[in-house]
């Protein structure tokens, strides 16, 4: 699987998005994608209660721990390399996590607009 360009939406390198817990399609920390990656695992973001539950809701339970997978579970401030989909999902529900743009990889953009990640964007 070759990885797409490390580039963020702000077009400069990808950042980092969280090793603790470690994210990211390829599982390197970063946002990164590729062809295989149909969810667009792209958008880094900061899980909050309200987002947690909202995705528990709808399907994707982030929070609870399952260990035979090695995850955690999430908690309120984890960043996470989110699908650009359930992002704009979230957000059009009224409760998008925040958003760390130096760590979103560009290709979020085929779905989310760059103004409605930076409307929602950590300072």
């Amino acid at each position: 699987m070759e990885k797409y360009p490390s580039l963020n939406v702000l077009g400069g390198p990808l950042e980092p998005c969280s090793v603790a817990p470690v994210t990211g399609f390829f599982r390197d920390g970063h946002c990164n994608s590729c062809a295989a990656d149909a969810g667009s695992h792209t958008v880094c973001a900061v899980m909050t209660a309200e987002f947690l539950a909202y995705s528990k809701y709808v399907g994707n339970d982030l929070s609870t721990p399952m260990p035979q997978y090695g995850f955690e579970g999430l908690k309120p401030g984890d960043r996470w390399c989110l699908c650009a989909s359930r992002f704009l999902q979230a957000q059009d529900e009224g409760c998008p996590p925040q958003v760390v743009l130096e760590a979103t990889h560009q290709r979020a953009l085929e779905i989310v607009p760059l103004a409605t990640l930076k409307a929602v964007a950590v300072k």
